[in-house]
């Protein structure tokens, strides 16, 4: 681990320094070697540093091999040069927000990554972060508005694939958005016991990943 002193004259002399954004692409280029992603920037000007409403920086896509489109956000963990964040347990909140989808292409995958941004806004701006086995109501429609889908909500769980990473500024863990019907979602309100059950069933299922497909029918719980 790099010590404070090393991290200062770095910090001097290299104005692209940026330990946070580095941490997430070391971690999803272990499991996408050599691919570019596609990114997405927000807006400069529309960021909350400069009074906007963007908590988030940007959002990469990678394709997998296994038929769906990894996402992850920039912004919810430290990303750039900063001596305040050295040397803490966790970087900033401690996670980066993640999202698989069964989609055609990345650009059908853009809904997401508005969905990513609210979260991120309720996080910084109300001081409330998520959690492995969390879930995030919906309104009872589709997750993706504007279309139909049983996908109405979120349950919050570790990324299957992704790994945790540390940096000069902590640990950074990656949090996967699962999509889930209505019914499931009422049946964990009630009894949030049967999360472990909801997950093995869809993994039992043929999806080991817990990918969401805005497509799907069935309902496990």
């Amino acid at each position: 681990m790099m010590t404070k002193e090393e991290f200062l004259k770095r910090l001097k002399e290299d104005q692209e320094f940026s330990p946070g954004w580095q941490a997430i692409d070391d971690a999803f280029d272990a499991l996408y070697p050599g691919q570019k992603p596609q990114h997405y920037g927000t807006n400069l000007h529309a960021r909350a540093m400069f009074g906007g409403d963007q908590y988030l920086d940007g959002y990469s896509i990678y394709t997998s091999d296994k038929g769906y489109y990894h996402i992850v956000s920039y912004g919810m963990t430290e990303l750039y040069g900063n001596e305040e964040a050295y040397g803490k347990e966790w970087n900033r909140w401690g996670y980066e927000m993640t999202i698989k989808l069964k989609e055609n292409a990345p650009e059908d995958c853009l809904w997401a990554l508005d969905m990513m941004a609210n979260l991120a806004r309720y996080t910084y701006t109300s001081e409330r972060y998520f959690e492995p086995g969390h879930f995030i109501r919906g309104n009872g429609t589709s997750l993706h508005i504007g279309t139909d889908s049983m996908i109405t909500a979120l349950l919050c769980v570790d990324d299957t694939e992704a790994q945790t990473q540390v940096s000069v500024y902590g640990k950074t863990t990656f949090l996967q958005l699962v999509g889930i019907t209505e019914s499931e979602l009422q049946a964990i309100i009630k009894e949030q016991e049967l999360v472990p059950e909801l997950i093995r069933k869809m993994k039992e299922d043929g999806n080991p990943d817990l990918v969401t497909d805005m497509k799907r029918t069935v309902s496990y719980l």
